[in-house]
Parts: structure tokens; sequence; C-alpha cells
């Protein structure tokens, strides 16, 4: 099957492709194998239907100056998988099996990863849930791990221009609770809340700390993160999701920009001092913020992009898309063998 949608008409969306790769374990994971069927089929008393029993990961894989797709930091996505489904009580599958997967997926659906160069990527997305006959509030009995993937482009349309802001007073996670895990119920309460500030001319909307209401916490597709002058500012949190992108702009911008980087509480006044800001993630990439708006008045960032967060970006995607050298490992081709 051939790519017939342009990639520079695609967004963030659900694009079908051929194949998925899906694994099952009753007791223990068995060796699982690409399948053609778009759907599943869940027992009505599956746990991740009634009691949310599971998580996911994002990644994506990137046609290189060769034509042949590379994955980018995908060990990373493995362990951070297996620490959620530690925590919410599902068998976390091995990092071998999680890499035979991914790997499985794109090569299968090779044909539509959009070329080098276009701005484009294939999304890949593993998924790990609780099924079988289930009543009470217990772990699941049986496991499904899936694979599939969509070709996709921007996740904020108009590429590096700022985008705006706005706190909510409502609380994204509670404090010590699942916040920092990648789990489906952490986005399913932020969609109403993401709804109503899009509704209101905003991009997207902001948490602050749920116990004090008054550091930043992260927004609600992707981590954020401030520079002021030569520092980069990571929120600490511990219900903020650990970001692949951010861990890895955090060593970007100590190593090549030779820039401070401190992870601290920020407080949401400090954004008035902050020079850049930005959101990140696997699907932000880097997103700059131009406005945050909070209790009834606008904090303009003044540059959107500045200049550091526009080579943190150049950094990242040339890695990423085999550009730039990538000397740190970060980057591991998709091909038979």
């Amino acid at each position: 099957m051939k790519a017939v949608t342009d990639p520079k008409q695609l967004g963030f969306d659900y694009v079908a492709t051929p194949w998925r790769f899906q694994a099952e374990w009753d007791g223990e994971w068995n060796k699982g194998g690409l399948i053609d069927a778009p759907t599943l089929t869940l027992e009505e008393g599956a746990t991740a239907l009634h009691y949310g029993q599971q998580c996911f990961e994002g990644l994506k894989a990137f046609a290189g100056p060769d034509g042949v797709p590379q994955l980018f930091r995908a060990d990373e996505n493995a362990a951070r998988m297996a620490r959620t489904a530690e925590r919410i009580l599902l068998p976390p599958p091995s990092k071998d099996l999680f890499h035979k997967g991914v790997h499985a997926c794109v090569l299968a659906n090779r044909d539509l990863v959009p070329p080098h160069g276009s701005g484009a990527s294939l999304y890949v997305r593993p998924l790990l849930i609780g099924v079988g006959d289930n009543l009470g509030v217990r772990p699941a009995r049986r496991a499904v791990f899936r694979v599939f993937c969509s070709p996709v482009g921007p996740y904020f349309k108009g590429g590096m221009k700022g985008i705006r802001l706005k706190v909510s007073d409502q609380d994204r996670v509670a404090p010590r609770g699942l916040g920092a895990f990648k789990t489906g119920g952490n986005y399913a309460g932020g969609l109403l809340l993401a709804k109503q500030v899009k509704e209101e001319g905003y991009d997207e909307v902001l948490y602050l700390d749920a116990r004090e209401h008054r550091y930043l916490d992260e927004a609600g597709s992707a981590n954020v993160y401030g520079i002021k002058g030569d520092t980069f500012i990571q929120p600490d949190s511990d219900s903020i999701l650990p970001s692949i992108t951010m861990k890895s702009l955090l060593v970007l911008a100590a190593e090549e920009l030779h820039m401070t980087v401190e992870c601290r509480k920020i407080p949401v006044e400090e954004i008035r001092e902050l020079d850049e800001m930005g959101c990140t993630g696997t699907a932000a990439v880097i997103t700059p913020v131009a406005l945050v708006h909070h209790a009834g008045q606008d904090m303009e960032i003044p540059a959107a992009p500045g200049p550091k967060t526009r080579e943190l970006y150049r950094l990242l995607t040339g890695i990423q898309a085999g550009e730039i050298e990538d000397t740190r490992g970060w980057v591991v081709k998709v091909e038979q063998g």
C-alpha cells in the first residue's frame, strides 16, 4: 500500500494503516504477530472499560535521508510503559517484546512513513489494556499489548508560531496520584477543560499544581518549560508525566547550548519574567508559547519562538530526522534483519 495523503495536509489525526502488532498475556506473554484488523473485541467485563486499567505510549518514526525509518529513544518509551504498567497492576511487556511490536508495525507500514524533509512522521501508539471477564475491582486476569501507527503532521497547526494558553482553575490530577503515569484516565479528566479554553480562543489548557494552585504543572497535552537568560527551567512536580522529549531537551540545552538547567517550582507569576516559554512532547515536539492567560490577565512572552527555542528545535528535529549526527545513541533504524 502506498501513501496517498499529501504530507503537507496531515494533521494530528488518526489515519488507518494496513497492519498492527498484537500480543496477549494469559499468565505469560505469547510471541505476538501482525494482524490487519483495526478493531478490538473485548469482554463487557474488561477492566480497561470499567476501571481504567490501561496505559499507552507515543513515539515517532522518521524517514532518514536514505529513506530508512528511524525511531527516537524507543528504549525510554519501553521503560515508561513498564513503570506505568507496574503501577496499575498490568503485566508489562518485556523490553524485547515492546521493541518487537514497534519495529514490526513500522516495517509493515513503512510505505506510509512520510518522506524525509516533509515535516511529517509516522506516529506509533503502543497500547496495553486489561481484558477478560471481570466484575469486581481487581486486576485483569488477561491483557492485550497492541501497537498501531498513523502518519501525522504537527499537533499544533502553524509550525513554530506561538500558541496561547489559559490557566485552568480546576485540577488535572491529585497530589501523589497518577499524574506521573501515562494512563488514559489522566487525559479523560482534561477533555472538558481543553474544550472550554479552545472555545474561548486559546490553543490549550495550562494546569497549576493541585496542592497550592500556584506553580506550573503541565499543559493539557505536553510538558512546559521556561527560558530566562541562559537558564532552561523545567517545572518540578511529582504530578508531571516524565516527557522523553523534555528529557532530551535538558541534555541538548546543557551540552549543546551550554545553558544552566534547573528543575524547580515555577510560580505562575514568574511567566512575566521569562524570555521564552514552550510546550514539549512527542506530539507537540517543541511549540513556543506566546501568551498565558491567568486570573483575568494576559501574560505575554517576549519571543515566540525565541532564539534558544529555535536552536533546540533545530537540534532535536535534526537528530530525529538523521540530518544531525546522533552521538548519544538516541536513534535506531528500523530495518529488516
